[in-house]
């Protein structure tokens, strides 16, 4: 597929999206989450990519949505949540939902929408100068893109509130002591790390996406519920070629060559 405001590469089982509208630092324009959802719901079908990579062009991750879009809905009549409704909640939806483990890594700042689109993502890597903000206050809104659902569960009631309300920007290393993200690295180690970290999930075992399954549900359900939906998964997982696999490099000493069925 053809994009305009996207890049998306594919490599040996790993597709790599990289935001490209680094002269906006990779606002999200009408046309950008366009394409976008676009290309989410390509790869949640495509059997070629079992893992795909996240990250901006330039210095900037994605400063949030783009105000100065002239498709943007203004006035005093325009319908906000009708943008989320067709085009930024259907990519959010799709990026957890998609079987296949997302890593984002993150360059420079990650903004409003931006910061959803790397809590919507499985793991995520931030280069050192990285920094974080939920900057829709500042802008008379409400923090969206999931932010308000991921935000508590990853940091916590307090400082989610605070996020949200105050609007600060929150840098990398203090992003990762509150559990925001999983690592930090220098800018220049990023994107070798994030890729042989999403290299490595991408020959990894059909199991992953069953652990991205179980983890979805895991807050909607009581302990109960919980070992039922590991029971269910963990059936099909023992069928696997991959188990088989998996058992067999075990007992033979050798790393597995998992085939991702």
């Amino acid at each position: 597929m053809t994009y305009t405001t996207i890049r998306c590469d594919h490599d040996d089982g790993l597709a790599t999206i990289t935001l490209n509208q680094p002269e906006k630092l990779n606002a999200v324009s009408r046309r950008m989450i366009s394409e976008l959802k676009e290309c989410w719901e390509a790869l949640a079908t495509d059997t070629r990519v079992r893992a795909v990579l996240l990250t901006g062009a330039g210095r900037g991750f994605c400063a949030g949505a783009d105000l100065s879009d002239p498709d943007r809905a203004q006035g005093a009549t325009a319908d906000s949540g009708a943008a989320l409704e067709h085009f930024f909640n259907p990519v959010i939806r799709t990026m957890r939902a998609l079987p296949k483990p997302i890593v984002a890594a993150v360059n420079g700042v990650a903004a409003g929408v931006g910061m959803s689109f790397v809590t919507a993502s499985d793991i995520a890597i931030a280069g050192r100068s990285a920094s974080f903000l939920q900057a829709f206050a500042r802008i008379g809104l409400l923090p969206d893109g999931g932010s308000t659902w991921f935000l508590p569960r990853l940091v916590g009631d307090a400082r989610a509130r605070a996020m949200a309300m105050l609007a600060q920007q929150i840098p990398a290393d203090k992003a990762l002591a509150w559990g925001l993200i999983w690592d930090v690295v220098d800018d220049a180690a990023l994107m070798e790390t994030a890729t042989a970290l999403a290299r490595r999930l991408a020959n990894g075992p059909l199991a992953l996406a069953s652990i991205k399954k179980a983890l979805n549900v895991a807050h909607g359900n009581d302990l109960s519920a919980q070992l039922d939906v590991e029971r269910d998964l963990q059936r099909e997982l023992g069928r696997s070629e991959d188990f088989k696999e998996g058992v067999a490099a075990f007992l033979a000493k050798r790393p597995a060559q998992f085939k991702g069925r």
